[in-house]
Parts: structure tokens; C-alpha cells; sequence
């Protein structure tokens, strides 16, 4: 669970759906420079680890949406800290 927590892609991409289910676009448009083979793994590895919850709605076309479990939404406060941390870090060297 840590290695997968630690990920970059991971984190931002928890911290991308703390306000609410994303389809893959939104996610992809939000998470600025992650290609959809990484981001299509990344929310696979989120799925299997039940941190991340993916309902396909039977429309035409097929709609899916990815929205954080309840774990996923305990995981997402100290990955914002983090965040945090490393965006004030960064900017001050």
C-alpha cells in the first residue's frame, strides 16, 4: 500500500477526485501530463487496492466514473499534507 501511495500519479490523482467522481477525461485533463496509458494503470492499481471505485453506467456511449471509497477519502488527507509540503518546499529553493 505504500509503494502505491507514494506514486506521484497516485497521489495527485486521489487528490484530483477528494471533490467528487471524475470520468477518465476529466481526470486525465485535470492531471496535467499524465498519458492515458499511466493514468489507465494508475486507476486499475486505485481499483484493485479498493481505493478507488469505477461504475460503468450503461449509456450510449459507455460512461465511467471513478470516485474515491472510504478509504481512498481516509488516504486523500494526509496525501494533500504532502502535496502541501512538497508545493511550499519547492518553492522556496
Amino acid at each position: 500500500m505504500l509503494d502505491l501511495l507514494a506514486n506521484k500519479w497516485t497521489a495527485l490523482a486521489i487528490g484530483a477526485l477528494e471533490d467528487g467522481p471524475l470520468r477518465f477525461g476529466e481526470l486525465k485533463r485535470t492531471l496535467e501530463g499524465v498519458t492515458p496509458k499511466v493514468l489507465s494503470a494508475t486507476l486499475k492499481r486505485l481499483e484493485a487496492a479498493s481505493l478507488v471505485d469505477r461504475v460503468v453506467f450503461a449509456e450510449v456511449p459507455l460512461r465511467v466514473e471513478y470516485s474515491l471509497t472510504p478509504l481512498g477519502l481516509s488516504a486523500a488527507s494526509p496525501l494533500a499534507h504532502l502535496r502541501n509540503w512538497v508545493n511550499e518546499t519547492v518553492t522556496q529553493h
